[in-house]
Parts: structure tokens; C-alpha cells; sequence
């Protein structure tokens, strides 16, 4: 009988084999995540490209519910920005372009505080010229291009503070809390549906 023969290279083949199904499989999980949670370009103020005119208006409210109908997806300007914000940030993802908008409003407008919540408020294409505004303000122009571009927002109301929630079915579950996405523009150092606001009391406002 022929003696077996010994095959040494046979568990170095295996090694090798696993090593490189390892590194494949580190290269295909981060494109997969990138693709599931994309993250936007930074997107500046000159990056969009638009130039609009104050017009000085400032309109009366008399109460908190009259806030919504400043929200105003429709206007061709505040769809312009919104829809440049997203093509300069992102190659494409609905996620992407509301990550988007969010940036764009906490980096780009500054946040002027009102110690009291004013009878008046802006329209959201004047708190863009104007490049500031308050808390509600800036909630309204945020809130305008998110649903300019088909997210479903809501304006959120604290006793003294505004801000705004998303509905992003797609979003992964770390950003929502009982299943919205909380953003809020005033702080400068809170990601993508991070808000220092999370325990106080609050309610909320459908815009149309």
C-alpha cells in the first residue's frame, strides 16, 4: 500500500481562505451602513446659492395653534433652498437630505433668544435672509424645508422653548423616541436626534 500523503499546506489554505472572507466582510458591512445611515455633506450659507430680499414683515400671532400656518413647504423659495441644500449635501436617501436640512438650519442660522415668546413671528424665507431668529422662528424654516422635500414634520412646544419632530419610518431606531425624531436647531452641539429638551413637558402642532 502507497503511504497517504500529508497534506501541510492544507490548515495554511484555510487560514488564508478565512482571512480574506474576514476582509471582505468588513468591507461590505460599512458600505451597507453607509447606505442604510448616510451622513450630508457640510452645506454653507454661500453653497446654496440663492440670494432673497428682507421684506420686513413681521406678523402677529395670537396664539400658540397660529404657529403652523407659517410653515410654508409650498413657497418656490423655500423649496429652491431646500432642494439645493440636498443636492450640494447628498448623492441621494431621504434620510440624507433630512439630515440635511437639519444641519443646514443648526450651522447656518443664528439662534437669537426671546426671553418671552413674541406676539410676532417671521415668515421662514425672512429668517433665511435674515440668517437669525428664535427658537420658533428658526423652527418654522426648518420645519418648511423638511416638508418641502416630503418629510412629515410637527413643531414641538416646551413652556418656554420650540423646536421640531420628524416622522422617518427608513431612520434608524437610535434617532427616534416613541417613534419620532426630535431635532433641535438651537443646539449647536446636538446631532441628528439629539435634544437637551427630551424630559419636559410638551406638545405638539401639525403643520399642513
Amino acid at each position: 500500500m502507497e503511504e497517504e500523503q500529508i497534506d501541510y499546506w492544507k490548515p495554511v489554505r484555510v487560514i488564508i481562505a478565512l482571512v480574506l472572507i474576514f476582509i471582505i466582510v468588513l468591507m461590505i458591512i460599512p458600505n451597507y451602513y453607509v447606505k442604510l445611515d448616510p451622513e450630508p455633506k457640510p452645506v454653507q450659507f454661500q453653497d446654496v446659492g440663492v440670494e432673497v430680499k428682507l421684506r420686513n414683515q413681521s406678523i402677529k400671532v395670537n396664539s400658540t395653534s397660529e404657529f403652523a400656518k407659517f410653515v410654508q413647504p409650498k413657497n418656490p423659495e423655500i423649496k429652491y433652498i431646500a432642494n439645493r441644500i440636498s443636492t450640494q449635501a447628498c448623492e441621494s436617501s431621504t434620510i440624507c437630505y433630512a439630515k440635511a436640512q437639519y444641519y443646514y438650519v443648526r450651522d447656518n442660522i443664528n439662534y437669537i433668544k426671546d426671553p418671552i415668546r413674541s406676539e410676532y413671528i417671521e415668515p421662514p424665507i425672512e429668517v433665511f435672509a435674515s440668517g437669525g431668529g428664535d427658537c420658533e422662528s428658526g423652527s418654522i424654516l426648518l420645519a418648511s424645508l423638511l416638508e418641502s422635500i416630503g418629510v412629515n414634520a410637527q413643531l414641538v412646544f416646551t413652556t418656554n422653548h420650540a423646536y421640531v419632530r420628524i416622522k422617518l419610518d427608513e431612520a434608524q431606531n437610535k434617532y427616534k423616541q416613541d417613534g419620532w425624531i426630535y431635532l433641535d436647531w438651537t443646539c449647536d452641539e446636538c446631532e441628528f436626534g439629539e435634544v437637551p429638551w427630551s424630559n419636559q413637558e410638551r406638545y405638539y402642532l401639525e403643520v399642513p
